[in-house]
């Protein structure tokens, strides 16, 4: 009897230290709808307020998912699909124009526990690419498929393929429609292809949706989704589903998605260069985060910003442009959304 009470006292002891561990444990998220030329004389009040909402309910939902011992993989994935099937961001439903007049989306993936990853590029029939990007990681024996060998794959999956038309939006046709008539004017004071592009304002350059997650478990993780850059030609592909570019995530250091000007975020291997500093320099996130965006990026013109969030539960989310759509959310911290600069 005696040696009964004894177990059942210990197992309640430790059901209790269980417990309070339980409560202490850190978990969050952060996410991000794009970042870029975003000023408050651009919005209405309602404009505003029908951001805000959607911002909050990504972050919701994919803290949701954490508070009742969901793992951090599917808390991005959460938040990532309600800001892909939104037209308000630049990915999925939201996305822009190709110079075809077609969309074409990227999206990627990756899990800081063991550092796998998948990513797709150039999709034109995925409704939600991150969800592509996760079986391409889990899968398959492989971490990029592009095109139509990515479509393929999707199809031995069961995942259904969809008219790209569902991605069409009046105001992202006007927006291509703005760019190529820059573009042609461009041309007409005898500038090439690439000089023309880069005449056009960063608002054709930009925009992307992510998230960054730390799980009960200790596990982080993050994904990017976009639809790229207004009136891309020639199957160009952006930093999203460039593994250390847009995306990364690693236990040991953090985990980042990015948005902003692809080109130079694969140059400069953003995503990883901040993790490297953090993991190999033992700076925090904010201060790698701050020193790859505002003193390695601005001096050569990149534009944009990251989310960032290690282990400990920390979220960073440095920005060079006048806005960043972002929100975040942990076990300490009340939700936060944000759109401009001074939010």
């Amino acid at each position: 009897m005696k040696k009964l009470l004894l177990i059942l006292t210990g197992l309640c002891l430790s059901a209790m230290v269980n417990n309070a561990f339980a409560k202490d444990v850190p978990f969050a998220i952060a996410i991000h709808g794009g970042a870029g030329t975003i000023e408050k004389n651009r919005f209405t009040p309602e404009k505003e307020k029908a951001y805000r909402a959607k911002l909050k309910e990504a972050v919701e939902a994919g803290y949701t998912v954490l508070d009742q011992g969901g793992n951090s993989l599917d808390a991005v994935t959460t938040a990532i699909k309600i800001l892909e099937n939104s037209p308000f961001f630049n990915a999925g439903k939201g996305a822009v124009y190709t110079y075809n007049e077609t969309h074409e989306m990227d999206a990627s993936i990756m899990y800081g526990k063991n550092r796998q990853a998948g990513a797709v590029a150039g999709v034109k029939h995925i409704e939600n690419p991150i969800n592509l990007a996760r079986l391409v990681m889990e899968e398959s024996v492989h971490v990029m498929l592009s095109g139509e060998g990515a479509e393929e794959f999707a199809k031995t999956q069961g995942v259904e393929l969809v008219d790209n038309k569902i991605f069409d939006t009046e105001h992202r046709y006007k927006s291509l429609q703005r760019a190529k008539f820059k573009m042609e004017k461009a041309k007409q004071q005898n500038k090439d292809y690439q000089a023309a592009h880069n005449a056009l304002e960063v608002e054709y350059k930009v925009g992307t949706v992510g998230a960054v997650a730390l799980d009960k478990n200790g596990n982080i993780s993050s994904g990017t989704s976009t639809g790229g850059m207004t009136s891309k030609r020639f199957g160009r592909i952006g930093d999203s589903p460039v593994i250390g570019a847009g995306t990364f995530a690693d236990n040991r250091s953090c985990a980042v998605s990015a948005t902003g000007h692809g080109e130079y975020f694969i140059r400069y291997n953003v995503a990883a260069d901040i993790c490297a500093r953090v993991q190999y320099q033992g700076k925090s996130i904010e201060q790698a985060g701050k020193e790859v965006i505002h003193d390695v990026l601005m001096p050569v013109g990149g534009t944009g910003g990251v989310i960032i969030i290690d282990t400990k539960g920390n979220i960073s989310l440095p920005f060079n442009t006048k806005g960043m759509y972002r929100a975040s959310k942990s076990s300490n911290q009340a939700t936060y959304v944000g759109i401009f600069k001074d939010d």
